[in-house]
């Protein structure tokens, strides 16, 4: 939790981290050798290159390696709620209600913030030289794909999500040694494996049938979450008969699932599902109507432990805020792009 993290890293080290990805962690034993097989690219994007990522994006997230970050981001001790598809879960290693699993949510820091910022400024420059790209908002800046400022960004966006992996399987790492001296015992004992990683921010290179053509496109992710079907050769053999693991957060109150890509995901929607439930209300309305005492009343008497950083945070994330996400989730298997495995109940919430 906070800015600074405790997994020591140098200037080199995370150079090596940014162009490394789940390689970095395993080679210098944060990780287990399984552990980049249940990721989403195996934890690595060959494109990245460290030189297109700015001195001030690799200042923010040198202390930032293992650390949660604040807004919606959280790790939390959940537990199986229901079990809606026993061979699928199985597949993942969860096999009765009332086992306890740990959820992660969280990406590239400051790094990655910084990454976004720079790559704004360079395509606003661009767009000044290049009249033809009109756009109605600041946000929208962009430069066309084969531009320097759009390789760069590619370039410096993938070193940005092997960081975030990285940050990931740093704080597995964190949880495996905690779990590890509470009770005693070996994080293998305890079973803690990983079941999936996947990305909710992030454009790739896929190849997808477009008129019956396969082409190869560039898929941007945001707020959604990649959810390949069964067979598909870039998830691991473990689901190969199930389909890819897909994780849906909810809100420090609510449930989460586990979700498992669809033939039908992957024609309607580009292999994509939900990420989360989306807010329903702004952070500065919730902060006006809601009341720091009762968010937490609320929580403790649904059993739920929370620890966080900021009381702004307890009513800017309280389940108030967001849509209802079993709502949420229910729409994504109705309309087939996306099949329900296992709903979680969170018992402890830790606020970045």
């Amino acid at each position: 939790v906070g800015s600074r993290g405790v997994i020591p890293t140098s200037e080199a080290n995370l150079d090596a981290a940014l162009e490394m990805g789940m390689d970095w962690s395993l080679r210098e034993g944060y990780s287990w050798a399984e552990d980049k097989e249940r990721c989403e690219e195996y934890g690595r994007m060959l494109q990245a290159n460290p030189a297109k990522v700015s001195r001030r994006a690799k200042k923010r997230g040198l202390p930032q390696m293992g650390t949660l970050g604040a807004g919606n981001h959280y790790a939390e001790i959940q537990v199986v709620d229901e079990i809606h598809d026993s061979f699928k879960a199985g597949a993942m290693g969860i096999d009765r209600v009332g086992q306890i699993v740990i959820m992660i949510h969280s990406g590239s820091r400051g790094l990655g913030h910084q990454v976004a910022t720079d790559a704004l400024l360079a395509m606003e420059r661009a767009m000044e030289k290049d009249t033809s790209l009109i756009i109605n908002d600041r946000q929208l800046a962009c430069a066309r794909l084969h531009s320097p400022e759009g390789q760069d960004y590619l370039a410096s966006m993938a070193a940005a999500a092997n960081y975030a992996w990285v940050n990931r399987s740093s704080m597995t790492f964190l949880a495996r040694q905690t779990f590890a001296k509470v009770f005693n015992a070996t994080p293998d004992d305890l079973d803690m494996h990983v079941i999936y990683d996947v990305s909710h921010n992030i454009a790739k290179f896929e190849q997808h049938l477009v008129d019956n053509k396969l082409k190869t496109l560039l898929v941007h992710r945001k707020g959604a979450t990649r959810a390949f079907p069964p067979h598909h050769p870039l998830i691991p053999v473990d689901f190969q008969l199930t389909g890819q693991p897909v994780l849906v957060g909810g809100t420090m109150g609510t449930n989460s699932y586990i979700l498992a890509g669809t033939d039908k995901g992957m024609a309607a929607t580009f292999g994509s599902t939900c990420h989360g439930a989306g807010r329903a209300s702004s952070r500065n309305k919730t902060r006006r109507t809601l009341a720091f005492q009762d968010v937490l009343n609320n929580l403790e008497a649904k059993g739920i432990a929370i620890r966080v950083a900021s009381p702004k945070l307890v009513m800017e994330e309280a389940p108030e805020a967001y849509k209802d996400v079993n709502h949420v989730v229910d729409t994504c298997h109705q309309a087939g792009i996306s099949e329900k495995v296992v709903k979680l109940r969170p018992i402890a919430v830790i606020k970045g």
